[in-house]
């Protein structure tokens, strides 16, 4: 199989995860394509792959070298929860050369809307038919690392000791909850989204934040100087913060607050923000106007009409994986022996590998050729894939050459 043909045979299982869900994995159909790439694994050549009983497939490929080293080759199973995740009718462009791509279900695909297509002029593209994911979030990763595994062992090539690791939930930040430690790695790549040549290392500082406003509810007939709306102190709330601090306004390394749900009545209102900042300093000052916000609120209206419970998700991992050079060096020699000059750029959101280099496994993220993720846009390169595979294929070489004993 290419790694076209995998990526087409992944894409047709429905793999969203459930924010909602109180079970590991979130939803059982993520077990469906993991016992599918289990049974992969072991046809190309692995005896000890499989499933665990919380949906991770974990998969050993011994070194042929004398390298003592063990990498992680990591993308995470499930699909994200804006539209189905079942990828049926995708739709192939031979050699795309710059027009519009007709999606369907009225959606036209632009390099005019989304300049990031410009990258892949004269590429095959796979996208949406404008009804559902394409699922290269994260499945382009998963056929890129499985077509690296078949090569590796097809023609015996190079290689240190290498885990191969396929996590569910990770959409839902939970791709790391039931991960087994116990599987020693050195250091571990994830394979999730973005163009080839872009290694990223940076993630956000990321925080939530819980509010709940009392109001005092009554007939509004006989409310003048009674009535406190919840909905309007939330209201108010909300335009105490920076109007230009949200990710609708925001690039690169610029944080912000982004109000992500809000419903309520004149008695109790609930809202829940996602807070997020690269700088550890930035992220410090923008809680501290949250709760300065809510201080002054809770003065004007009364104590307690304003409850804030602030929860920490996750931390940057730039400090971590900047004290281990070599784990970002190897990326960049391997995209270079291939033609690539690499690139970094920060992430905006979070990874597992953020959470694994905190749990002791440095893990920058590298790219997959795949974009627009989360959405009836989304599309893949085919070129990108195959060269990345490449690219992949050339770094474990050099991890298993360089730290041959």
């Amino acid at each position: 199989m290419s790694t076209k043909e995998r990526f087409l045979s992944y894409i047709a299982f429905d793999t969203q995860s459930d924010p909602n869900s109180d079970t590991s994995p979130s939803t059982e159909k993520q077990k469906r394509l993991g016992e599918y790439l289990v049974k992969e694994l072991t046809q190309i050549g692995i005896a000890d792959a499989y499933l665990d009983q919380y949906g991770y497939v974990y998969a050993f490929l011994p070194t042929n070298q004398e390298s003592k080293l063990t990498v992680g080759l990591i993308a995470h199973m499930d699909t994200a929860q804006e539209m189905p995740g079942e990828c049926l009718n995708p739709k192939i462009i031979s050699r795309w050369q710059g027009e519009d791509i007709e999606l369907g279900n009225g959606l036209i695909l632009s390099s005019q809307a989304f300049p990031i297509l410009n990258k892949y002029r004269g590429h095959e593209l796979i996208t949406t038919d404008g009804t559902t994911l394409l699922g290269g979030d994260d499945k382009a990763g998963i056929a890129i690392i499985m077509e690296t595994i078949n090569l590796l062992v097809k023609e015996d090539l190079p290689r240190p000791n290498i885990m191969v690791v396929f996590t569910p939930d990770e959409e839902i930040g939970q791709g790391t909850s039931h991960f087994d430690y116990s599987k020693k790695m050195d250091f571990a790549y994830t394979l999730d989204g973005g163009p080839i040549d872009v290694i990223n290392f940076e993630n956000f500082n990321a925080w939530s934040a819980e509010i709940t406003v009392e109001g005092k509810a009554i007939h509004p007939g006989d409310a003048k100087n009674k009535m406190v709306n919840s909905l309007l102190v939330a209201m108010e709330l909300q335009s105490m913060l920076p109007a230009f601090e949200n990710p609708a306004f925001t690039e690169k390394y610029e944080g912000f607050y982004h109000l992500t749900e809000m419903s309520g009545t004149v008695a109790q209102t609930k809202m829940h923000y996602i807070i997020r900042n690269h700088d550890e300093t930035k992220i410090k000052q923008q809680l501290e106007l949250m709760k300065s916000i809510c201080s002054f609120l809770n003065q004007k209206y009364g104590a307690n009409t304003v409850d804030l419970q602030l929860k920490k998700s996750y931390a940057n991992m730039r400090p971590l994986l900047l004290e281990r050079h070599e784990v970002l060096e190897y990326p960049i020699k391997a995209l270079k022996r291939k033609g690539i000059t690499a690139s970094f750029e920060p992430i905006r959101g979070g990874t597992d590998g953020a959470r694994l280099t905190f749990g002791g496994i440095p893990c920058p993220n590298l790219g997959t050729g795949s974009g627009n993720h989360h959405g009836p846009y989304e599309f893949a390169s085919v070129d990108a894939m195959d060269k990345m595979t490449e690219v992949l294929v050339e770094l474990m070489k050099i991890i298993a050459l360089e730290t041959n004993d």
